[in-house]
Formats: C-alpha cells, sequence, structure tokens
C-alpha cells in the first residue's frame, strides 16, 4: 500500500481540504486528487465525501483512518530506528485539554514547540468538554482522571493535588469552618455538579464537601470562573493547587481546612490511543509536554 497516499488521506481527513493537505506534501491539488481517488479505489470504498464547498470524512473513512494513522506511525518508526534523524518531523497533531490547565501550562510553551518543529501544526480543542479520543480522531490528551477506557493508554504528567480554599474577605464576614460538618453552613462552590466530595483528615477523619447540604448558589464547570468567584468571595471552593497557588502564596486565597484533603488520587495524565509504537510527532510533543510542565514550581514542590 502507498504510504505516500496514506499521508495524505490522513491530512486532508484532518484539514478537511484536500488541497491544503497535498500542499503540505508538495502536491498539486489535482494530483492529491488522482492519489485519493486511486487509494479509494484500492481500498474499494469512498474515504471522502466532496462537494464544491466542502470535504468530510464517509463512515468507511472514519473507520479506516485509524489504520491509516497506525502504518505511517510505524513506518516513521522504523526510519527513527534505521537511524534516519536527519528526517524532520512533520504533521498535524489533534490535541485536547482541560481549559484551564492548557492556559496556564500549554498555551505559554507552545511558541517555544512551534519553533523546535515548524513542520508540526497543532490543532488544539483546549476545553473541559471531555472528548472522545479515537471518535474524535485524537493523538493525544490531558486528562485528570486516571484511565478506565481499554482503548487507551496513558503516562501520568503530575499531581493534581485538590484544596479548598476561600478568600480572606469571605472568611471575615462567614468565618472560617474548623471541621467539615461546619461546612453545611458556609457558601459553597460546586464544580460541574453537586456531588459530595470525600475529604480526609491528618488522622483518617473522614468528612464531606456536600454542596446538597450546605448553600450552593453556583455551579460551575470552568475552572477560571470558579477562582474568580471564589477571588470574589462567593464562598468556599475545591481547587487544584497548580490553579490557586500563586494567590494563595500573596494571600488573595486561603486555604480552608488545612488539615483535610480531597480523599481520592487524583492526577494528570497524557492519555493516547492504544497502538503499537508512537508516531514521531506525538513522541516530540509528549515528551515536550513532560519536559515544560514537570519543570514547573507547583509541580516540583514536595
Amino acid at each position: 500500500m502507498d504510504t505516500d497516499s496514506l499521508r495524505l488521506f490522513v491530512l486532508a481527513a484532518d484539514k478537511l481540504n484536500i488541497s491544503a493537505a497535498g500542499r503540505e506534501l508538495g502536491m498539486v491539488p489535482a494530483v492529491a486528487s488522482a492519489r485519493l481517488a486511486k487509494l479509494e479505489k484500492t481500498m474499494g470504498a469512498d474515504l471522502l465525501h466532496r462537494s464544491t464547498r466542502k470535504v468530510s470524512v464517509s463512515l468507511e473513512g472514519s473507520e479506516f483512518l485509524p489504520f491509516a494513522r497506525e502504518i505511517i506511525a510505524q513506518e516513521d518508526a522504523a526510519r527513527v530506528a534505521l537511524g534516519q534523524k536527519s528526517l524532520e518531523i512533520r504533521g498535524t497533531i489533534r490535541f485536547t485539554a482541560p481549559s484551564t490547565f492548557a492556559q496556564r501550562y500549554v498555551a505559554p510553551f507552545l511558541p517555544e514547540f512551534a519553533e523546535r518543529h515548524p513542520k508540526i501544526d497543532l490543532d488544539l480543542r483546549l476545553s473541559d468538554t471531555q472528548y472522545d479520543l479515537i471518535d474524535g480522531s485524537f493523538d493525544l490528551a490531558i486528562r485528570n482522571a486516571a484511565l478506565e477506557d481499554t482503548s487507551l493508554k496513558g503516562r501520568k504528567l503530575a499531581r493534581d493535588g485538590r484544596i479548598l480554599c476561600a478568600s480572606p474577605d469571605y472568611l471575615r464576614r462567614f468565618g472560617a469552618p474548623a471541621l467539615p460538618e461546619d461546612l453545611t453552613h458556609h457558601h459553597l462552590i460546586a464544580f460541574k455538579d453537586r456531588q459530595a466530595r470525600p475529604l480526609i483528615g491528618p488522622e483518617g477523619q473522614a468528612g464531606l464537601f456536600d454542596p446538597q447540604n450546605a448553600r450552593c448558589q453556583m455551579t460551575m464547570d470552568d475552572g477560571m470562573a470558579q477562582k474568580a468567584a471564589t477571588l470574589a468571595g462567593a464562598g468556599i471552593s475545591i481547587n487544584s493547587l497548580w490553579n490557586v497557588f500563586e494567590e494563595i502564596s500573596d494571600g488573595r486565597l486561603v486555604e480552608v481546612l488545612p488539615g483535610y484533603r480531597l480523599d481520592a488520587e487524583t492526577a494528570l495524565w497524557l492519555v493516547y490511543p492504544k497502538t503499537n509504537v508512537l508516531s514521531p510527532k506525538v513522541r516530540v510533543f509528549l515528551d515536550f509536554l513532560l519536559e515544560k510542565i514537570s519543570a514547573c514550581e507547583v509541580f516540583t514542590r514536595p
């Protein structure tokens, strides 16, 4: 099977533009169209739907796409293994990460990655919406929960410690809770849902952060908005330490119930579809994120 045609198909599926995919591979539009038509004839299926206004991936194309990516990844890895390291890594990486984390710890480093790898394009979905990696044809994602999907693999990126915090103004007005049960008399800010979160004390005492049994007027699905509301004095919220450590350090936020922590193993993971080998483009981006994020101050603290 012609791997150049497979590369063209994958690029066209990512960009939804055959001409743009062809140009990236040094093909004029007519040649790119002819190569794709030949591939479809070989496969016995229409992989892309074309109209005068747009290109879309067919059902057969969606089913074939993961296999095409795998073949390309295997070829690229084989070339690297054979010492062809002078080959410039290229291609498009589809990447998704939680919005708040990405704003703070991914986006600032992207110019450096682009400078290191000028032939790699990044197609980013930075949102607290959790996309399906397989259906969305994503190469890599950051998730803040352990893997449950057996079609995925993961590598631990960093710790994700969670703390309760409030603004000094809120605590002046309502006082600071001494025990978890005191939270029932406070304004709590819930994230995404009103599910109770178990807490554990320094000697193993159990407690709850339970918005359903407290005054909870706000439920949010965005970490930056939750932090902003907490800073403004709206109530007590649970936050990732990486999101609030600067505000805790300079006193704009105060840790609440400092002897207690969220009773859950929380960490940030780099997650990718299960495959025999990572493509060079995904490997360099994964290694870059590990390098940059692990060096951030909040993740180097004991």
